[in-house]
């Protein structure tokens, strides 16, 4: 890591992104967590509040390779996927790569294509490769992919199944920044303040190092048993038809790593899961019709139940 240490590196990370990406420094936080822990994100806000901005600022920061594909009804899992096309001059046929063959890769508009063409980033984001024509394609490393979608406009969109939101870490919005953020936001657009101009801190190589060190972070028994509590009750909450799945648990406990890590600490404290378990959980639960009706908030259903768990010592 040079003269760096891994902490000291994420930090720098988080430094270069926040002096472009103005103000959000929670949701910087959050997708720093989930690059560190392996996971994938999803941005959902309205148009115009820098999601495209910040997943282009991640990747030129780390020095990886960026790929955006904007879906529509008519994007085709070979575009995200990749095909094999016939060689005549080879007899053969070769694999043309699509867009998951890039390290960081913006899923933009997610839920305007078909179901179809969502499922085919089933498997590139549970188990890294695509299989095409029967062959498996490793992908590059590290692999996230940062899906956004619009949560005011349903016109001609496809709602994610249950299925392929709980392939996310995190859900979580950015939301729009105060007045003097977005006068200074203004400010800098005028300098020629942009992500391209972002510093390059580290390679991909690095952000594999900190994966590991992220993976070390210590989760003891106790903590353990208080993420077990907390997933429990949102599947005995009779509110929610559907509570948190078992990879659920795993996403928060990697997710509560990351945070640990970005602290400083080696050790998962109690703050460290609740400040990450509304991001983690929230996209997996489903409220029951009655509760629909009734115009229950599922955040504040969760949040209440966070509480209720008896925090170890």
């Amino acid at each position: 890591m040079d003269e760096y240490s891994e902490y000291n590196l994420a930090k720098k990370l988080e430094e270069s992104i926040n002096r472009v990406f103005i103000g959000k420094a929670e949701a910087v936080e959050n997708l720093l967590i989930c690059l560190f822990a392996g996971g994938h994100v999803l941005l959902e806000d309205v148009p115009g509040v820098g999601k495209t901005t910040l997943a282009a600022t991640l990747a030129r920061s780390m020095e990886c390779r960026f790929g955006r594909i904007q879906f529509t009804p008519d994007t085709m899992p070979g575009d995200v996927a990749g095909v094999s096309i016939y060689n005549m001059k080879t007899n053969d046929f070769e694999y043309r790569s699509g867009a998951v063959m890039n390290q960081i890769l913006l899923a933009d508009e997610i839920n305007r294509t078909s179901p179809r063409t969502q499922a085919s980033l089933l498997e590139a984001m549970a188990e890294g490769q695509v299989t095409v024509d029967g062959k498996v394609y490793r992908l590059p490393r590290p692999f996230m992919v940062i899906a956004t979608q619009n949560p005011v406009e349903f016109t001609g969109t496809y709602p994610l199944p249950e299925a392929q939101l709980d392939r996310f870490m995190m859900r979580f919005s950015i939301g729009y920044p105060d007045r003097e953020q977005e006068i200074r936001m203004a400010s800098l657009f005028l300098e020629g303040q942009t992500p391209d101009s972002v510093e390059t801190v580290c390679r991909a190589e690095d952000i594999l190092e900190i994966r590991e060190k992220v993976r070390a972070v210590t989760v003891r028994e106790a903590m353990l048993g208080y993420m077990e509590d907390i997933v429990t009750l949102t599947r005995t909450e009779p509110r929610f038809v559907l509570g948190a799945s078992p990879r659920a648990v795993l996403a928060l406990l990697r997710a509560s790593q990351g945070k640990a890590f970005l602290q400083g600490r080696d050790f998962v404290k109690p703050d460290d899961v609740k400040a990450v378990a509304t991001q983690v959980l929230l996209h997996r639960l489903k409220l029951s019709s009655e509760a629909r009706i009734q115009k229950a908030d599922a955040a504040a259903i969760l949040k209440n139940l966070i509480l209720k768990v008896k925090i170890p010592v």
